[in-house]
């Protein structure tokens, strides 16, 4: 009897590091949950609302706050179902899980409930299109923000979901994409292009100055956001584990190179760094470290977020001065163009200064192929389907308050409140 219970003995210290691991690797997750959703609520609502006039303040707030609530319901409905279960194809996903139909407390995905799982997406799923709402800023109505935004979320972000995470054409061909680059940032940064297209210039851009009324609101939001942005890269490893390490590294890397860059081109063009201009720099270099989080190194990171911080400022100039178009806050400069430059590196990255390296059989040049399909595919998709949905929303109820509305404020107008009473 001695031997087996010698044996038995043994064998506990194993059982106990594996139900651990688990564990661990729930708490990570149920963690980083909450920092995603804290990126949207109160770090991007503030972000947004302290860039716009006074007058529209808490029409942006408002905005934030509908979206998280709609896009929780929806992606309880169908959205998640649509975007992770096996479908009949390539290009959606099936209904084994509409109402979450099926999971119970103890449905596992991967190494963690899959209940966080879902919970877990869903904070993407919210982020996104609340990220849209920086290029219709100060002029479009609530009522077709929130009928344009539920029909994106399952028309546009759900296939794309489906296609890079689910097991869809492009993760098929080996399109990478750790957190987001196309899923979220090209997505909303095409998106707001469109929307702000679409909609057309707010009265008086680009020669009226329109500057933000909350600077500090905005910085204040802009530190919750990148705190709350290891949440999104590290957890996307989910798994407690060497590779969620690496993520919020490099993370943090390119939030810092983003910073120096973008401050040092604003301070090489115009004499003087300002402090929008450093926390629209973390911007960049966060959303354009995201897509290679998980494939690139440290001295990958810098790289990253140097180039952010050059490429987007740049981009800033193209859009708002040169093609003169109103992408009120700067959502397609500083998320499409970063998504785009992110995932356009993980091939020449992933593979030098401490990269993961390509799968095997796999060159540079393949990889960099692959990665350009993925990002046509989505900037096609994306573009088509925001500008036919902005079209018929517009022929139905109208997309915008007419000019003495916009002059007047969205707050007062759509809401009866006033962000201040001074």
């Amino acid at each position: 009897m001695r031997p087996v219970f010698v044996l038995a003995l043994l064998c506990l210290p194993q059982l106990a590091v594996a139900d651990e691991a688990v564990s661990g690797d729930t708490a990570w997750m149920l963690t980083a949950t909450a920092l995603v959703l804290f990126m949207t609520l109160p770090g991007l609502a503030l972000f947004y609302a302290g860039l716009v006039r006074a007058k529209n303040v808490l029409s942006v707030l408002m905005q934030c706050f509908a979206i998280a609530a709609v896009v929780s319901i929806l992606w309880v409905i169908a959205g998640y179902s649509l975007s992770f279960t096996e479908g009949s194809g390539p290009f959606i996903g099936g209904f084994s899980r509409i109402m979450l139909s099926g999971m119970t407390i103890d449905s596992v995905r991967g190494s963690m409930p899959e209940s966080v799982f879902v919970m877990f997406q869903m904070t993407f799923a919210i982020i996104t299109p609340a990220l849209i709402v920086g290029g219709f800023a100060e002029r479009m109505r609530f009522s077709a923000m929130l009928v344009f935004i539920s029909l994106w979320l399952m028309l546009v972000y759900v296939p794309v979901t489906y296609w890079v995470w689910g097991g869809g054409w492009l993760a098929q061909m080996g399109f990478r994409d750790f957190a987001g680059g196309a899923v979220v940032h090209i997505n909303a940064g095409i998106g707001a292009l469109i929307a702000a297209i679409v909609l057309g210039k707010r009265r008086g851009f680009p020669t009226t100055p329109m500057p933000p009324h909350n600077l500090p609101m905005t910085v204040t939001g802009a530190g919750m956001l990148w705190v709350g942005w290891f949440g999104f890269n590290a957890g996307s490893a989910l798994a407690a584990d060497n590779a969620a390490g690496m993520a919020m590294l490099v993370t943090h890397l390119g939030a810092a190179a983003g910073c120096v860059a973008w401050m040092s081109m604003e301070w090489l063009r115009f004499g003087k760094p300002s402090v929008l201009g450093i926390v629209t720099g973390m911007v960049a270099g966060l959303g354009t470290i995201t897509p290679a989080s998980g494939y690139v190194g440290p001295a990958g990171a810098l790289v990253i977020g140097l180039s952010a911080g050059i490429v987007c400022f740049w981009a800033t100039m193209l859009v708002k001065r040169t093609l003169k178009i109103d992408d009120s806050l700067d959502v397609m400069p500083v998320h499409g163009v970063g998504g785009i430059l992110g995932l356009i590196m993980i091939a020449f990255l992933s593979s030098t200064l401490g990269g993961l390296g390509l799968d095997e059989g796999v060159t540079m040049g393949q990889q960099f192929v692959i990665q350009m399909i993925g990002i046509s595919a989505t900037i096609a998709w994306c573009g088509v389907m925001s500008y036919l949905l902005l079209k018929l929303i517009d022929l139905v109820i109208g997309l915008r308050v007419d000019e003495d509305q916009e002059t007047e404020g969205l707050d007062i107008v759509l809401h009866e409140e006033r962000g201040y009473n001074l």
